[in-house]
């Protein structure tokens, strides 16, 4: 929704966006709540649904990168709302999930905003053939930064 709204009124764009994100990172608190508080009632629900493989691999990531697997989930195309329940699972330090998700989905979104405004209709196109894309080009970027970092 954000992409044809901020189409239609491209000088309301970064608001749209804010709304936006906020709304997904209280979306990513409630599936923490959830994950954090009643995980053992979902769990076999959600095993039988497609997500239990992206959760299994949230929980592998979460051991390893933390803060960054809520990045990367926030900006990429990756099921951000399986990797916050993974998150309250861990318990993950609040505030860096918080942090992490603001960035993440506030990065995602204003930039669809953002092109939305600048590329109109054309880049709407553009968007939807290589948001995808574009996400995973993201994750891979970061990924090589962290372990540069690291290492």
């Amino acid at each position: 929704m954000l992409a044809p709204m901020s189409l239609a009124n491209p000088r309301r764009a970064f608001h749209f966006a804010l709304l936006t994100t906020l709304a997904s990172v209280a979306g990513g608190l409630f599936g923490y709540l959830i994950g954090y508080f009643a995980f053992d009632a979902l769990e076999l629900w959600l095993r039988g649904t497609h997500y239990w493989a992206a959760y299994e691999q949230a929980v592998l990531w979460f051991k390893e990168w933390g803060f960054w697997a809520i990045f990367i989930a926030g900006f990429s195309p990756i099921p951000y709302k399986v990797f916050t329940i993974a998150a309250g699972v861990a318990s993950m330090a609040l505030l860096p999930f918080t942090l992490a998700s603001f960035v993440g989905r506030g990065a995602r979104f204003f930039l669809v905003a953002g092109l939305m405004a600048w590329g109109g209709e054309r880049m709407e196109g553009v968007l939807r053939t290589y948001v995808d894309r574009i996400g995973w080009a993201t994750v891979v970027a970061v990924v090589a930064g962290v372990v540069v970092y690291r290492f």
